[in-house]
C-alpha cells in the first residue's frame, strides 16, 4: 500500500502569514500523512492541521515556544512503508550537512528538515536522502513559496516533487 506524503516546514503562522495558502490546504486533503519540520510559531496551526490532516507528524523549530514544545518532539523517527524517516528542524551549515547528518542519523533512509526556507533534495555519501520543502509562507530569497509531495511504498520513496505555490 502506498502512502501519499506532504512535507512542509517553516509555516510561521501567524507571523509571516495569517494562514496557510489554500493550495497547501488542498495538498493536506490529498495526503495520507503530513510531515511538518518545525517553525509552526503558534499552537493553533498545529491544532488546525491535526483536525484537517488524515495523519500528522511534526517536530518543533527554533521559533516554536513552550506550548508547541510540550506537544512535539525535537526529533522524530518513524518507519513509513518500510522507509526509515527522521525529521528535525535545523541541520546547520549546508557545506558540511551531508557528513554531519550521516553521523547524526546513521539508521535513516530519509531525513526531512527545515529552518533555511531553501528547498533541498540531495543524497549523502551514506545514501540518506535529505529533503527540505522550503516554506509555503516565507520564501526569503527563493523564487517561490514551496512544499514537497512524495509517495512512500514498499521501501521506496518516489514521485518526490517540489511544488511552487501559485500566486493568488
Amino acid at each position: 500500500m502506498a502512502t501519499r506524503l506532504l512535507l512542509i516546514s517553516d509555516t510561521h503562522v501567524p507571523q509571516r502569514a495569517r494562514r496557510l495558502p489554500d493550495q497547501v490546504w488542498q495538498a493536506v486533503e490529498q495526503a495520507d500523512l503530513v510531515l511538518h519540520a518545525g517553525d509552526w510559531v503558534d499552537l493553533s496551526l498545529f491544532e488546525e492541521l491535526s483536525e484537517r490532516a488524515r495523519d500528522l507528524r511534526g517536530v518543533y523549530g527554533n521559533n516554536d515556544g513552550d506550548a508547541l514544545r510540550r506537544v512535539l518532539p525535537e526529533v522524530m523517527h518513524e518507519t513509513i512503508e518500510g522507509i526509515r524517516f527522521a525529521m528535525v528542524h535545523e541541520t546547520g551549515d549546508a557545506s558540511s550537512r551531508h557528513r554531519r547528518m550521516d553521523a547524526a542519523f546513521p539508521d535513516t533512509d530519509v531525513l526531512v528538515f527545515g529552518h533555511s526556507h531553501i528547498p533541498w533534495d540531495t543524497v549523502t555519501p551514506a545514501g540518506m536522502r535529505l529533503l527540505n520543502p522550503g516554506s509555503p509562507t516565507d520564501r526569503r530569497r527563493q523564487p517561490a513559496h514551496t512544499y514537497l509531495t512524495a509517495v512512500a511504498s514498499a521501501g521506496q520513496l518516489s514521485e518526490v516533487v517540489l511544488v511552487p505555490i501559485a500566486p493568488n
